[in-house]
């Protein structure tokens, strides 16, 4: 299948103003190398990398939840990158190399830099990593193969998300219209990312949840929000199998959703 990928800014755009429920939109695909040229804490147990370098002359991001690959060596320190091909896609070696999928948190096209957010944790790829690379070292990072990109024109948002997805909503947060309304209902492992930064917003609240162990009260908590009237969009992100009852509440209660998997317990780099 050929993807449309001529224009995208101008497409995403066009859908934020003016279109309906979601759209594919796809990116000129790139494969760099990029260094890491700062870090620091942003939440108790997130950790934000800035990736700059000239290979990201070029990088297409205008999506909210936009992601990259960042594709790691071999246990032997061998790189085995995936290349761009004549279709505009990307052939990736085989077996595949190890990669894990982050959220553009932003992207500063002047600066030649992306952020991206890390949930550290015990025994993750990603997280072994970003606790121990250092600045002046090099990723390799693939993508974003284009934008699932959603309207800006509804009269009111939901947010499910968890730690994973919380890049994607503070990133939302920051590029909505300036008459925003929004409820964003967050569920982490710690409070400590509660500390997380998000953007204050006229018309946007935030309710913070600490997952206990056992089971998520992400979608019970959505589902028992007071909904303003108008038309909603549902944005639900995060680990699967705790975001998947809220498509059955969304048919009864919103006019668009989107729901994604970003991870399921148990399973290591799921795609």
């Amino acid at each position: 299948m050929k993807i449309d990928r001529s224009d995208p800014e101008t497409r995403v755009a066009e859908h934020h103003r003016s279109g309906t429920g979601t759209t594919r939109v796809g990116y000129p695909i790139g494969v760099r190398r990029a260094a890491v040229v700062g870090r620091r804490e942003v939440a108790p147990g997130m950790v934000r990398l800035t990736l700059g370098g000239p290979e990201l002359a070029g990088f297409h991001s205008y999506q909210a939840d936009d992601h990259v690959k960042i594709v790691f060596s071999d246990a032997d320190g061998t790189r085995r990158d995936p290349v761009t091909n004549d279709r505009q896609m990307l052939d990736w070696p085989r077996p595949l190399p190890r990669s894990r999928k982050y959220t553009i948190r932003r992207y500063d096209a002047d600066a030649l830099q992306i952020e991206l957010d890390f949930v550290v944790h015990p025994g993750g790829l990603a997280s072994d990593w970003v606790t121990s690379v250092a600045v002046g070292e090099h990723v390799t990072v693939a993508g974003p193969p284009g934008a699932l990109a959603f309207a800006h024109n509804y009269d009111h948002y939901v947010f499910a998300v968890d730690a994973t997805a919380l890049p994607a909503a503070a990133r939302w947060l920051d590029e909505a219209p300036v008459d925003v309304s929004a409820q964003i209902v967050v569920e982490t492992d710690d409070a400590g990312m509660h500390e997380y930064p998000l953007a204050d917003r006229a018309g946007v609240t935030v309710t913070w949840l600490v997952h206990d162990g056992v089971r998520s009260r992400l979608a019970d908590t959505v589902a028992e929000l007071e909904m303003p009237t108008g038309r909603t969009f549902l944005f639900a992100a995060g680990e699967a199998g705790d975001i998947t009852p809220l498509r059955a509440w969304a048919k009864e209660r919103c006019d668009d959703v989107l729901v994604t998997g970003y991870w399921k317990r148990g399973v290591a780099g799921m795609d």
